[in-house]
C-alpha cells in the first residue's frame, strides 16, 4: 500500500467509527505525518485526494477557516468525474441521458407529494415564466429537477442525479444552438414542468414518471442528440 494510501485508510476509519464527523478538523499535517510514521508529502497527497472527492475543505493560514475540515460534497466530485470521462467519449453522452431518465423517472414515482422541497420548485417555475436568458433558464431547470429529486428523500439517488446533470449540462446548454425557436422550446419546458410537478402534488407517481422521462427524452430529441436518447 503507498504510503498516501495508509492516510486516507486511516481518515476513513476515524470518519466509519464516528472519531470525526461532517464539520471537524483533521490532526494538523505535521502531527498526523509523526501519528502514521509516514510523511508530510503523503499527507499532503492524501488530503489532495480527499478534495477531489469532495470529502474535505483545507484551508490555509490562521483562523476559523483554517486546517482541513470534513465536508460533504458528493455531487460536485462525482460531476467532476463523469464531465472528464464524457470528455473522454468514454462515456457516450446518450447513455448519460439515459441514466439521467431512470433515475429521474425513479424519483419522481416516489416523490413525497407533501414534501417541502416542491414549494422550492414551484418559485423556480415562477422564476422561469419570467423569461430568463437561456443560460439562467437551463440554471433554473437544473434546480427544479434536482428539487423534485429531494423530494423523493434518497440522498444517494439525488447525488447521482445532480453530478449527471453537471456532467453534460455543458453539452445540454451547447445544444440549444440546434434548437429551431427557443422561445417555443421553453414555453413547452415550462408547461412540461408544472405538468410533472402536478401530477407529483397528486400523488400520481406512476403519471408524474411517464411526465418526466418524456420531457427529457422530448428535449434532447428536438435538440438533435443521436442515440439512445433520440430513439
Amino acid at each position: 500500500m503507498r504510503t498516501h494510501q495508509l492516510v486516507l485508510q486511516w481518515i476513513e476509519d476515524r470518519l466509519s467509527d464516528g472519531q470525526l464527523a461532517v464539520g471537524g478538523r483533521l490532526p494538523a499535517e505535521r502531527s498526523l505525518a509523526e501519528q502514521l510514521a509516514v510523511s508530510r508529502t503523503s499527507v499532503r497527497e492524501a488530503i489532495r485526494v480527499l478534495e477531489a472527492m469532495g470529502v474535505v475543505r483545507a484551508g490555509v493560514g490562521s483562523g476559523p477557516d483554517a486546517g482541513t475540515v470534513v465536508i460533504s460534497d458528493p455531487t460536485a466530485a462525482l460531476g467532476s468525474a463523469l464531465r472528464l470521462h464524457v470528455a473522454t467519449q468514454h462515456l457516450p453522452v446518450a447513455d448519460v441521458v439515459e441514466t439521467r431518465v431512470l433515475l429521474e423517472s425513479w424519483a419522481a414515482a416516489r416523490a413525497k407529494p407533501n414534501a417541502p422541497v416542491l414549494d422550492v420548485a414551484a418559485a423556480l417555475l415562477d422564476d422561469m415564466d419570467a423569461g430568463p436568458e437561456v443560460d439562467d433558464f437551463l440554471e433554473l431547470d437544473v434546480r427544479f429537477h434536482l428539487a423534485l429529486a429531494d423530494a423523493a428523500g434518497n440522498a444517494v439517488v439525488s447525488a447521482m442525479m445532480g453530478s449527471l446533470r453537471e456532467a453534460i449540462q455543458g453539452y445540454a446548454g451547447r445544444l440549444t444552438a440546434n434548437l429551431p425557436d427557443w422561445d417555443a422550446t421553453a414555453a413547452r419546458l415550462r408547461c412540461e414542468h408544472r405538468g410533472i410537478l402536478e401530477a407529483i402534488r397528486k400523488g400520481d407517481g406512476g403519471q408524474a414518471a411517464e411526465l418526466v422521462a418524456a420531457h427529457i427524452e422530448g428535449y434532447y430529441k428536438e435538440a438533435g442528440l443521436g442515440g439512445k436518447a433520440a430513439d
